[in-house]
């Protein structure tokens, strides 16, 4: 049911009677089709997305990149769980390319998360190094297209 999991992905928010018409299905089988997906975890939760920036103007995001050295028994597994852990902590990936792993935070302001570069991920002995990018402006997340600027049109005229 790849279609599903789509329009699920796009709107988690519909109705099964919703998806029934969209995906000419009847409810039961709509239900039982998220029923199953659910208790195989192909699907993990529901969230909403927010526009934080119009929540609190201050907060501050970062993705940063880790350059790290896998444990012998468990590679990258065990320090992906020890920073997921982390209540600042919104995404833990493993990355191929010119580091390893790549967390984004959110804090309240750069030192906070400056603080939790330096006194929590930099000080895990695995890790080799750390850079730190700052999220300036956020336009799209998960898909959605997040547009905080609503544009005067009445200045848009020209003679």
């Amino acid at each position: 049911m790849d279609s599903l999991i789509k329009l699920l992905k796009t709107n988690a928010r519909l109705s099964n009677a919703e998806l029934a018409v969209m995906l000419d299905k009847t409810e039961e089988q709509i239900a039982e089709e998220i029923s199953r997906l659910e208790c195989s975890g192909i699907i993990k939760g529901y969230s909403a997305i927010i526009d934080e920036a119009a929540i609190d103007s201050s907060a501050v995001f970062a993705l940063i990149e880790l350059k790290v050295t896998p444990q012998s028994q468990s590679g990258f597994d065990e320090i992906a769980e020890e920073i997921s852990s982390y209540e600042q902590v919104e995404s833990v990936r493993l990355m191929s390319g010119g580091y390893d792993i790549l967390v984004s935070v959110t804090g309240n302001n750069i030192r906070d998360i400056s603080q939790f570069v330096s006194q929590r991920l930099a000080a895990i002995d695995a890790v080799q190094s750390t850079t730190t990018h700052f999220v300036l402006k956020n336009y799209k997340e998960n898909g959605i297209i997040i547009n905080n600027d609503q544009t005067d049109e009445r200045g848009m005229i020209s003679p």
